[in-house]
Parts: structure tokens; C-alpha cells; sequence
């Protein structure tokens, strides 16, 4: 389960994750709690908030719920929810609602890091971008690890997973979007795009990056001005530098 393999399903654990699955629409269909977690401090007047809510409820041993468990510290609480829907149905709608916020779309190629994975996605709902799209070969957005990183991101923002890159690329044209990456070697500052402009902000591998036949497939290379020889930042971090860039020009002009 916690591994993935359950299709339609997705593996919380831990208090804050819950609480922000309380926060989203995402469907609980059942909950394990450790034994005794009733009688502690946060155990019970944390499941009254999900009285509203139909579930099922498994106390079980220590010893079980440890096996359970993913993390070497549980806080004594798993939810099985209903793994929200991914596809380019769901970044599509989003973007008739919601264009004139942030006109931006980005595309995660081939990142397999989860804890950056996470991390984007926690950046980009507090961005309030159009949506996340990820490419074959990514890690799983709804694993554990990228699920403590994105802090319940996951469950709310409009993602379109499992994509092909051509395809996405394509759709990015049909949509009139500007596809951009960045890249060490370009010569154009992030901070020179018109980012009123909607956009398909792409990230490629946190190892390697695009290949250079991706890159060519692109409209636009940006870099990130880097000064004490530093050669790269973190995909996250970088994510995160030309969201709020991108933010504050479009901020500027509303």
C-alpha cells in the first residue's frame, strides 16, 4: 500500500498530513491509529474532525501498527484515501478558471527525486500556479516521502501525471503557452522574461537536466545568475526563485 501499488489509493501518515487531508476533497475510506492514541492529547478531538466524514476505523497492537508504519517515529495514525484524479483534463479546467492569476504550467521531466519533488509542489499551490505536469519516468507524487514534502499540495493542486514529453510540449502550442527552461549556459536572465505571458516552465532531472535534442524542442533558455563559482542550485530552490519572479511581474501588472 504505502509503496504505491495499490492504484487507486494513497497511503497518509502522520497528524499534519491528515490535517491536510481534512483540508482538501480527497476521500478517506479507512483509518488506522495506533493503540492508546485515543487517550492521547491530540488522538480524539483530532478524529472528531472528521466526524462529518464516513470511515472506517482499525485500532490496532503497537506491534502492527509499527509494520504499518513508514516512518521510525509514527505519530500513531495511517489514512487510505482515494488517490486524486491526475490528467490533463484536471491542469486544463483549472486554467479556464484561473488563467488571469498565474498563467503558468510546470513540467517536471524525468525529476525522481521525491523530497524535490514534494518541495515544488509545496511551492507551486503557494505560488497558486495553473497546475504541475509530470513526465514518464518521475517519481511518484503520491509516495510517502513526496507526500511529507509537499505538505498536502499534492491533494489539491491540478496535476497531470505520467506525461509524455512530446505530447505535453505539443499541448503547451495548441494552448499558445511559451515553453522555457533554464539552463547553465544560456545567456538570458530569468529576470528578462515577460512572464505576464503564459508559460510551461520545464525541469529536467535533477542529475542531468534536458538532453540537448529537449532543449532544442524548447522556445526560450534562461539561467539563473550565480555568483562564487557556484555552478547549480537545487531544483527546488530554482523552481522556487523564478516562480516568485514570475509572481511579482504578473503581482505588478494587476
Amino acid at each position: 500500500m504505502r509503496d504505491g501499488r495499490e492504484e487507486n489509493l494513497v497511503f497518509v501518515e502522520g497528524l499534519r498530513l491528515a490535517e491536510e487531508v481534512l483540508r482538501s476533497d480527497i476521500k478517506v475510506d479507512e483509518i488506522f491509529i495506533k493503540e492508546k492514541f485515543l487517550s492521547a492529547e491530540r488522538g480524539a478531538g483530532f478524529l472528531e474532525k472528521f466526524s462529518a466524514r464516513q470511515f472506517t476505523i482499525f485500532e490496532v497492537s503497537e506491534k502492527i501498527f509499527d509494520l504499518l508504519s513508514d516512518t521510525k517515529t509514527s505519530q500513531g495514525i495511517i489514512l487510505i484515501c482515494e488517490k486524486p484524479e491526475t490528467g490533463k483534463s484536471r491542469i486544463e479546467k483549472n486554467l479556464q478558471e484561473n488563467l488571469q492569476k498565474f498563467p503558468l504550467v510546470i513540467l517536471l521531466h524525468q525529476t525522481n527525486n521525491p523530497s524535490n519533488l514534494g518541495a515544488i509542489l509545496r511551492t507551486a499551490e503557494a505560488a497558486n500556479v495553473a497546475g504541475v505536469i509530470l513526465s514518464k519516468n518521475s517519481a511518484d507524487v503520491f509516495s510517502p516521502k513526496a507526500l511529507r514534502a509537499a505538505m498536502g499540495a499534492s491533494f489539491r493542486l491540478p496535476l497531470w501525471a505520467n506525461a509524455d514529453f512530446e505530447e505535453v510540449l505539443i499541448w503547451a502550442k495548441e494552448k499558445i503557452f511559451i515553453s522555457v527552461c533554464a539552463d547553465v549556459e544560456a545567456k538570458k536572465s530569468y529576470l528578462e522574461i515577460d512572464w505576464a505571458k503564459p508559460h510551461l516552465l520545464i525541469f529536467g532531472s535533477e542529475a542531468h537536466g534536458l538532453s540537448a535534442e529537449e532543449k532544442k524542442r524548447v522556445d526560450e533558455i534562461l539561467i539563473i545568475p550565480m555568483e562564487n563559482n557556484v555552478e547549480s542550485l537545487n531544483l527546488a530552490v530554482s523552481c522556487g526563485v523564478i516562480l516568485y519572479e514570475a509572481k511579482r511581474q504578473i503581482n505588478r501588472q494587476t
